[in-house]
């Protein structure tokens, strides 16, 4: 057994391909659901907020600066992204159990 029949033997074996598929297309919900939070939850948010710009917020305490409004936007993804994975798996289980 040579070298490449071992190497794609690996591939199968461990599922790596699909594997990497996943990562590309988590990548690339991720970067849609930065988006969707970003370009039309975050301006809703910006008009209800009275500061406007509220990702920019900071909460300062003494010579510490928190980011709060990068962590609250942060959370908002984070929130959103657990939600849609909760939907699909939700729906790949149902399948399953047929």
């Amino acid at each position: 057994m040579g070298f490449l029949d071992e190497f794609v033997g690996f591939l199968n074996k461990h599922k790596v391909v699909g594997l990497a598929v996943a990562v590309i297309i988590g990548l690339a919900a991720t970067k849609l659901v930065t988006a969707i939070v970003a370009d039309l939850i975050m301006p809703i948010i910006a008009v209800i907020t009275p500061a406007g710009d509220w990702r920019s917020a900071v909460l300062q305490l003494g010579p510490f600066k928190f980011l709060v409004g990068d962590f609250v936007g942060a959370l908002i993804d984070f929130i959103i992204v657990a939600a849609v994975v909760f939907v699909l798996v939700k729906f790949v289980a149902k399948d399953d159990a047929k």
